[in-house]
């Protein structure tokens, strides 16, 4: 079964930085596509970065030049590097394969972006 914990947000002003960090546990395919997901109160959550384990990467537009998705595959880790955070960043953070599964949801980590 596959658990992820995610960790690294915090309340920081507009153009700062943060980098989170998800760590993998579990069964897990060698060959597998990992993303981060946010999700803002009341909304749905959304994809906005993967990386395959070959290292190919996507982005979402939002966070494309801002945002870098990254893997340690010996670590067993996922971290994205958030640079120029903007106050519509603002949400709960998790990792999780792509595609999703369903049960492997973690507790996520919430960033806040306010002046």
């Amino acid at each position: 079964q596959l658990r992820l914990v995610e960790s690294g947000g915090g309340l920081v002003q507009p153009g700062e930085f943060l980098n989170l960090s998800c760590v993998v546990s579990g069964s897990i395919p060698s060959v597998n596509v990992m993303g981060w997901y946010r999700q803002v109160q009341g909304d749905e959550r959304e994809m906005i970065a993967w990386i395959h384990s070959a290292g190919a990467t996507w982005y979402e537009d939002s966070v494309k030049g801002r945002f870098t998705i990254s893997r340690d595959n010996a670590k067993n880790t996922v971290n994205l590097q958030m640079n120029g955070l903007k106050p519509e960043d603002t949400a709960v953070y998790y990792c999780n394969r792509f595609p999703y599964i369903a049960d492997a949801w973690g507790q996520g980590t919430r960033v806040t972006v306010s002046a």
